[in-house]
């Protein structure tokens, strides 16, 4: 049976820290669902279980963003993939938090800035959902693929924040609001 919380439990944030992969879903009117696998260090619980945050690398695009801007309904979803089964849903209400942003400090102190971070989303939580996961297989992690570590060390920022300022649309037409500087150099 599934349980739902108005919070982030101190149980369900130490599940939280133990994946190694979360998924995040949007949608806004007109535009197709969104769903995209997030991997690395990169999600935080907020202190009160409230809010929660993690980092977004640049990519194939900035379809979160978009969605979020026009609409900001997000869920956030875990899948453990050992022992014990358990599935953790986070449904609320995002928004993307830009370098040049009042604020992108002290959400920024959470986590590690590397190359090729341009945002990160917070998210204030409605409600958190359990379910038990009996039908997800179990896996193991071999380890993260450094790809995108890779492919940033050699990008080059000047470059990246120009290709940033051009694709302000989402692939629906959506506006996405550009960083106007990097949080690394």
């Amino acid at each position: 049976m599934s349980e739902f919380f108005d919070h982030i439990t101190p149980d369900h944030a130490d599940f939280i820290a133990r994946q190694p992969v979360f998924f995040v879903a949007t949608a806004a009117e007109g535009a197709r669902i969104n769903l995209s696998p997030k991997g690395m260090d990169t999600f935080r619980v907020l202190p009160g279980g409230k809010a929660c945050a993690y980092l977004d690398f640049g990519g194939s695009g900035n379809e979160t963003h978009a969605h979020l801007a026009a609409d900001g309904r997000i869920t956030i979803m875990f899948c453990a993939f050992d022992q014990p089964a358990l599935i953790y849903r986070i449904y609320g209400r995002g928004r993307a938090v830009l370098p040049q942003d009042g604020g992108w400090d002290a959400l920024a102190a959470h986590f590690t800035i590397e190359r090729g971070v341009r945002q990160i989303f917070l998210i204030d939580v409605d409600s958190t959902q359990t379910s038990c996961g009996w039908a997800v297989p179990k896996m193991q992690l071999v380890e993260e693929r450094e790809t995108l570590r890779k492919y940033f060390k050699q990008d080059d920022p000047a470059k990246r924040l120009l290709k940033y300022h051009e694709r302000d649309r989402s692939i629906d037409g959506l506006s996405v609001t550009p960083p106007s500087h990097l949080p690394y150099s």
